[in-house]
This record gives C-alpha cells, structure tokens and sequence, in this order.
C-alpha cells in the first residue's frame, strides 16, 4: 500500500511503500503562495494515480491554511486545468 505523507518542513508531499520514497511532489513557498515545481513518481508506479494523491495532497494542506498555488511543474499545471482547483490558483 502506498501512503502519501505531507512534509510542509521539507516542502513537499511524499509517496511511500514499506517505508521506501517511490514519489514526491515539492513546492516553494513564497509566504502567500506555494508553486509546485516538480512532481515524480518512481516508473514502476506509474499510472496507478500517485502523481495526482501527492498534488492533491499539496492542495489540501494549501487550502487548510488559506494558501494560494501556483505551479511551474507540467503535471500539477495539467492537473490544474481542472475546474475543482480554480478557488485555489493565484
């Protein structure tokens, strides 16, 4: 199983399987706004949804301390063409 823990120290949203990092998402902050710069996810993961629990890991933590995203990351402005993300993006 893998979980997806949040690391607001370090900056960034953490994937883990049996305690191994198999993907992380990673932001700067900017005091008013966090901008997601990269996310990754390990190949042997791929397409079983991780990339998208680490963004929405990010934004949920975003939005529980009333903080704007922005991004330069492919995947997260991707992600964030998505109408549910609009109250969130400076």
């Amino acid at each position: 199983m893998v979980d997806i823990v949040f690391q607001r120290d370090k900056h960034r949203a953490v994937a883990l399987n049996e305690g191994n990092r198999i993907g992380e998402c990673t932001f700067s902050d900017t005091g008013k706004v966090w901008i997601i710069d990269h996310t990754e996810v390990s190949s042997e993961y791929s397409g079983q949804g991780i990339a998208r629990r680490l963004v929405d890991t990010i934004v949920y933590e975003a939005r529980k301390e009333g903080i704007k995203l922005a991004a330069t990351c492919p995947y997260a402005l991707k992600v964030f063409k998505e109408d549910k993300y609009k109250d969130i993006l400076v």
